[in-house]
């Protein structure tokens, strides 16, 4: 039996999208595909599923998926909406996202939905939630899941609702945000470790991940520990898109393959700062997730 068909699988729900860049370029992302297409770059076999148009770009899509092994099983055709796709501008070095509506990713439907069998986790962010419909079936797998749920925040506005994003993080186990996002989210005031705790313990939460930037990341967990991390010396930087998710992506990978917490940070940070020297948030050269593996001893 393929070793593959053996082990836990990740299961990943939401935005897939092309990133339109300021010079022409355009490079595949949305935050549960990237995270899906880094674990699949570090070997893991991820079910990512979404919804792409009946166009190029969808097609483009489904092309790349097969090149890199992903299994597009969970990956539906829309026949109405577009394949998703964000322009981005950077004003002082930072990302600023136009994000269309009414994409493909917007109408991910329960029949969309296949069946897994040992699913190691779920994994869904906030953007893609925007729109009743993928929204609905979200919400109908959270009250049939029996797995842990990873909520990875992305605030973009006009595409969120402070309540919302809050009964999702009482549904989850584990919940990433940066410290932007912690700050409107919370009801708390105070230092940035005792905002954390008290938003951990309001949503009863396994644990929670906080980013920072060029600060690094800190992670809470509901047992207590606490753990942080801060970036190696700088790197060359290209553009940030996607660091937060490639951080992520390594996160969930200790947690398939058991590492320490502060081994799964220290490797998640490197990653990051790794990926912020490419242009977008997906590299589609395996040599580059062997070099982290050959150093992380597989």
């Amino acid at each position: 039996m393929n070793p593959e068909q053996t082990r836990a699988r990740p299961v990943l729900f939401g935005e897939v999208l092309f990133d339109r860049f300021p010079d022409g370029t355009e490079v595949l992302g949305g935050a549960p595909f990237n995270v899906a297409w880094h674990l699949r770059g570090f070997g893991e076999n991820p079910l990512f599923i979404s919804r792409v148009g009946e166009d190029d770009a969808g097609l483009r899509v489904r092309l790349a998926m097969t090149a890199w092994g992903m299994d597009g099983a969970g990956v539906r055709s829309d026949p109405v909406h577009p394949t998703g796709a964000v322009r981005i501008d950077f004003a002082h070095g930072e990302p600023r996202f136009e994000i269309f509506p009414d994409q493909a990713y917007d109408f991910i439907h329960l029949a969309d939905v296949p069946e897994v069998e040992r699913p190691a986790f779920f994994y869904h962010g906030s953007l893609g939630l925007r729109h009743p419909e993928s929204r609905v079936t979200l919400e109908t797998l959270l009250r049939h899941l029996d797995m842990p749920v990873f909520l990875d925040v992305n605030l973009r506005p006009p595409w969120w609702a402070r309540a919302d994003v809050l009964r999702w993080a009482n549904r989850a186990d584990w919940v990433k945000l940066n410290q932007d996002e912690l700050a409107l989210l919370a009801s708390d005031q105070g230092d940035l470790e005792a905002v954390a705790l008290q938003f951990l313990q309001r949503h009863g939460l396994r644990g929670l991940l906080v980013t920072r930037g060029a600060e690094g990341a800190l992670a809470f967990t509901g047992a207590g520990a606490r753990e942080g991390v801060k970036p190696v010396a700088a790197t060359h930087v290209v553009d940030t898109v996607g660091a937060g998710d490639a951080f992520t992506s390594v996160f969930l990978l200790g947690q398939l393959r058991r590492w320490p917490l502060a081994t799964t940070l220290e490797r998640a940070q490197s990653f990051a700062s790794a990926i912020v020297g490419v242009r977008g948030a997906t590299v589609a050269d395996r040599a580059f997730y062997q070099r982290f593996l050959a150093d992380w001893g597989g």
